[in-house]
C-alpha cells in the first residue's frame, strides 16, 4: 500500500519503479506474466516489504497502533510512512513532489501494455486521482483508508485509522526516520546485486 515509498526506493530505473508500484497486484512466483525487468521491480517490492516487517523501527510503529486496529497495523504503518515521506518530501528528494509523481505516472503509462489486465485499472486510477501526491495531507490518508475499508471483503476498522497517526505523530515520525535511511541502503544494495 505504500506506493510512494516503493517508487522512491526503486531509484532511477523505470522498470524497478513500475514493478515496485504495481507489486501489490502481482501474486505468485516471478516472473509470472511479467517481462523480466518488471519482475525484478516486483521482486524488489517484495524484498522491501520483508525488510520493513523485520525492521525494529517498523515493528515499533506497529505497536503504536491501538489494539482495536492492531490486526491492520502493517497496512496502517505503510500508509503513515507514505504520508510522512510525502509531507516532508523536500527533506528526502530534490525533485518537487508533483513533478516526481507525474514522472512515475508517465513511467507506469508507458508500461501498461506489459502489466496483467487486472492491474491496469488500478494503475490508471492511481494516476487519474493522483494517489501518490494525495498522501501529503492527512485528509488524503483518511480518504485512502476510507476507500480501503469499503473495498475489503470483511468488516474492518480501517476507516478513521488516521486517528492512530494523529495520536502519536512524533513517534511514527521517529520510527519512519529510523526505517527510511536503512531502507534506502537496503534497496540500493539489492538493486546493485540484481544488476551485477
Amino acid at each position: 500500500m505504500n506506493f510512494l515509498a516503493h517508487a522512491v526506493l526503486a531509484g532511477d530505473d523505470p522498470a524497478l519503479v513500475v514493478g515496485g508500484v504495481v507489486g501489490d497486484w502481482i501474486k505468485g512466483p516471478l516472473p509470472g506474466p511479467l517481462p523480466p525487468d518488471l519482475a525484478r521491480g516486483v521482486a524488489l517490492h517484495r524484498a522491501i516489504d520483508s525488510h520493513a516487517e523485520s525492521h525494529p523501527a517498523f515493528q515499533r510503529s506497529r505497536q503504536r497502533v491501538s489494539p482495536q486496529r492492531r490486526r491492520y497495523a502493517g497496512v496502517l504503518v505503510d500508509i503513515f510512512y507514505d504520508h510522512l515521506l510525502a509531507r516532508d518530501w523536500p527533506q528526502h528528494q530534490p525533485l518537487p513532489l508533483d513533478a516526481y509523481c507525474a514522472a512515475v505516472y508517465r513511467q507506469i503509462a508507458a508500461r501498461l501494455p506489459d502489466l496483467p489486465d487486472h492491474a491496469r485499472p488500478a494503475m490508471r486510477l492511481m494516476a487519474g486521482e493522483d494517489w501518490l501526491h494525495s498522501y501529503a495531507d492527512l485528509a488524503g490518508i483518511a480518504d485512502v483508508l476510507h476507500r480501503m475499508s469499503r473495498r475489503a471483503r470483511q468488516p474492518n476498522p480501517l476507516a478513521g485509522g488516521e486517528a492512530e497517526f494523529a495520536a502519536d505523530a512524533a513517534g511514527f515520525m521517529a520510527d519512519f526516520l529510523g526505517w527510511y535511511g536503512d531502507a534506502v541502503l537496503f534497496a540500493r544494495g539489492w538493486a546493485r546485486g540484481m544488476h551485477e
